[in-house]
């Protein structure tokens, strides 16, 4: 991703929503440590992510990026910054075991009088327990307030150029699970497999070049699929076991997952009867995801499909998706699941699990889907019944 991609004017609205928002909690200055968050206000693009930076912004004014001498020219590349907002730490602080970056980014808010109100994502992956520590003795708690998701709302309804680019998600990833059905054989070492598919992904299709996905491929057989989250490996794929595949192409940072079910010979009945749930959960769910639903809405759906089928589910079916780096391509707000009350905007955009796991195997059909007047419309044109290859 770029600023390129989106006018000066998308980037204007995403501030002065972040502003409004920071307002509303007390917030004077906030740093943005999420590399998503960061990409959706300035366009940063990198990987940069395994040290320290951020993205600071001041409830007026200028805002800056902040980072590792080496990426400013990343930085300078990808964002809409001028390059005097371009900041940096002391290149000896990579990993040292006596000084920190933090360290630094302290002196760079002392020196633009940044030092109250500070708001700071404090449940995310890239923010340390040793970069949150140096801000508290710095500014003291009183100073420090939790911003963990303040930016992530912002992004939960997308533009028209944010669709845009996940349409084109929508299909590489599509394009991943045509090579995954051309390429599903017996005796076929699974990894294998899996390495088309994610050369499918990047190589992209039609003009459309792929980026790499913040998942790598959840591709399990037989028993392991009882398990929601194993990758790969090198076994031969077998006759008479169900392997689901979870995938996404991913288009200038954006994305658009999908699962889908493969069998080698003839599934079983209670294969069957899954599928079936499967599939009317996912009917169900995209005719009540209309602007004004609740998110508990639109998971009852699922509920109800698979309580009809015998089935009783417990976990939640889906979560917001969009511009998103590893180690994962949801966007932690909202959940489709009991007690969120959240109502669904037009523009809004989701991935529907409606998986479903037993002790021995697993059924995974899932859909991204934007949230649209008439209904859920998804983001992957593919079929979504079970492949079934002749032993």
């Amino acid at each position: 991703m770029a600023a390129q991609d989106f006018s000066a004017q998308e980037y204007a609205d995403r501030l002065a929503k972040t502003r409004a928002a920071m307002a509303q909690r007390g917030i004077d200055t906030l740093i943005v440590a999420d590399p998503s968050n960061m990409a959706w206000l300035t366009g940063y693009d990198g990987w940069s992510f395994y040290v320290p930076q951020a993205v600071i912004l001041p409830s007026q004014g200028d805002l800056f990026w902040w980072g590792r001498p080496q990426d400013k020219a990343g930085a300078a590349q990808t964002t809409w910054l001028p390059a005097d907002h371009l900041l940096d730490w002391p290149e000896d602080h990579v990993q040292h075991p006596d000084h920190h970056p933090y360290e630094a980014l302290v002196q760079h808010l002392k020196d633009r009088d940044m030092t109250r109100g500070l708001g700071v994502e404090m449940d995310t992956y890239y923010h340390s327990a040793k970069s949150h520590a140096i801000l508290l003795e710095a500014f003291g708690p009183r100073n420090i307030h939790d911003a963990t998701g303040l930016v992530n709302w912002q992004r939960a309804v997308k533009s028209d150029a944010e669709l845009a680019l996940m349409h084109r998600a929508g299909r590489l990833t599509s394009h991943m699970h045509g090579t995954l059905r051309d390429g599903f054989h017996a005796g076929r070492p699974k990894n294998e497999l899996v390495a088309e598919v994610q050369a499918a992904g990047v190589a992209g299709i039609d003009g459309i070049a792929g980026d790499y996905p913040a998942i790598a491929p959840i591709a399990p057989s037989g028993l392991e699929a009882s398990a929601a989250h194993i990758t790969w490996n090198d076994r031969p794929l077998a006759v008479n076991e169900a392997t689901y595949f979870e995938v996404s192409g991913c288009f200038h940072r954006y994305h658009a997952p999908a699962s889908r079910t493969l069998y080698l010979g003839e599934p079983p009945a209670d294969i069957r009867r899954a599928e079936d749930a499967v599939l009317r959960a996912i009917d169900d769910t995209f005719a009540a995801a209309k602007p004004g639903a609740l998110c508990e809405d639109v998971a009852a759906c699922v509920y109800a499909s698979f309580a009809r089928a015998g089935y009783e589910k417990s976990n939640r079916t889906g979560y917001p998706i969009g511009l998103s780096y590893p180690p994962d391509w949801g966007e932690r707000t909202m959940s489709l699941r009991p007690g969120d009350t959240t109502e669904l905007r037009e523009g809004m955009t989701f991935h529907l699990m409606p998986g479903l796991w037993t002790a021995n195997w697993g059924v995974a059909i899932t859909e991204s889907f934007v949230v649209t007047e008439e209904g859920a419309k998804p983001l992957c044109d593919f079929p979504r019944e079970i492949f079934t290859r002749p032993a």
